[in-house]
């Protein structure tokens, strides 16, 4: 290849997307991913469903991953894997190192599409001992999956966000029988249908109910649950941390790129767009709670966008900044607003810290430019209209909760 037009820094389901997209239109793309094997996420899962939403047919992890890469390899996109990406600088320039060594990339846009992490043991506060068999998701399914290994045979399982009965999942592909699942909060993150799944499984399902310590020397032993009624210690020889998921944002935060300081992702405009107008982004790296269809949706708008920017047909730079006005929001995407022809976001797409029940309100200097009802549970989807026409004037994102 040539020297590339568009840099992608990660291969899951948003940039893999969005280098089909931009491939498809005859730009030159170069697609960086730190794994030995390009997919993202969805690689390390073994279970349906993938591609409904995609390819019309339903897919397990493995071969929607596979589908991915073939697309993006087919439209023309060059993907290196094995390379790391260590330093992103001004304009589109970007410090690399894999088997030859490290290296300086520049394009004229770079794609930042590096997904989530979940929020670790440590993060949450969890005491006791440090034995191995502390595991989140994402580590259980590799072994499992890619390395054919079982970690433990009767672990704990803490959290009930969507992933979380991911991990129920895997358990039970690899012969693995959790003693428990235990949710720190009064009802499930996930719709309440998911009950069923523990159920169905045999599993232990417990709410109000937290891991206050884990206990072993070489290998988990025993956890310490914090319930209602009291301490309760359970014998267990793992424990799966769940969810908690967080973008992907150590080369945002020592970079010169402006970060969210409430969700943690870049800041960015409407088409996607980022302090640096030589970067973009897309996916998970700006919520961390999508699943992989609406990321890959999303990777194919923000390549649109990208293709216009290529052309120099994007408004410059500039907007509205938003101000989230109310305790319980915790993320807002766009978080700068302008009038936007051709933007990949046409929403704000909104999260929530806890359940709250009320009107929801965009505000620019006293007047109120879009509404909608809310009654939502936290992390759920929530959108809200974009205004046709903005001024430059901060906006504030309000909540009137019910009495």
């Amino acid at each position: 290849m040539t020297e590339p037009e568009v840099i992608v820094v990660g291969a899951g389901p948003a940039g893999l997307s969005a280098a089909t997209e931009l491939a498809r239109a005859g730009r030159r793309v170069l697609v960086l991913e730190r794994e030995a094997e390009a997919g993202g996420i969805p690689r390390h899962c073994g279970h349906s469903p993938y591609g409904l939403r995609e390819f019309r047919r339903l897919m397990g992890g493995p071969a929607y991953a596979a589908r991915l890469r073939a697309e993006a390899l087919a439209a023309g996109a060059m993907i290196r894997t094995a390379t790391t990406v260590t330093a992103l600088l001004p304009g589109g320039k970007v410090e690399v190192t894999g088997d030859a060594g490290p290296e300086t990339l520049a394009a004229p846009v770079v794609l930042l599409a590096t997904g989530v992490r979940e929020t670790s043991r440590a993060a949450r506060l969890i005491g006791g001992d440090k034995p191995g068999g502390v595991l989140n998701t994402a580590a259980l399914q590799g072994l499992v999956y890619l390395n054919r290994q079982i970690p433990f045979r009767r672990p704990v399982i803490l959290g009930t966000e969507l992933v979380a009965f991911s991990a129920l999942l895997t358990c039970r592909h690899a012969g693995i029988r959790p003693v428990a699942m235990v949710e720190p909060g009064s009802r499930l993150t996930a719709w309440s249908a998911a009950r069923w799944l523990p159920r169905l499984l045999g599993v232990p399902l417990h709410l109000r109910t937290g891991i206050a310590t884990i206990k072993g020397r070489a290998r988990v032993e025993a956890v310490t649950l914090a319930t209602p009624s009291g301490e309760v210690e359970v014998e267990t020889d793992g424990v799966i941390v769940t969810g908690g998921f967080r973008p992907e944002s150590a080369l945002l935060l020592a970079s010169h790129l402006a970060v969210d300081p409430h969700g943690g992702g870049p800041v960015i405009d409407a088409w996607g767009r980022l302090s640096d107008p030589a970067y973009f982004a897309a996916g998970n790296i700006l919520r961390g709670v999508e699943t992989a269809g609406w990321c890959w949706a999303e990777g194919r708008r923000t390549a649109r966008a990208i293709l216009v920017a290529l052309e120099g047909r994007l408004p410059a730079p500039g907007g509205a900044r938003l101000v989230l006005a109310h305790p319980a929001l915790r993320l807002a995407v766009p978080q700068v607003l302008a009038p936007a022809p051709a933007a990949a976001h046409d929403r704000l797409q909104i999260r929530l810290s806890r359940a709250t029940k009320g009107r929801l309100r965009l505000v620019q200097a006293g007047r109120t430019l879009s509404e909608a009802r809310i009654d939502t549970l936290p992390e759920r989807r929530v959108f809200l209209r974009l205004p046709a026409a903005l001024s430059d004037a901060d906006l504030r994102l309000e909540i009137e909760e019910d009495a």
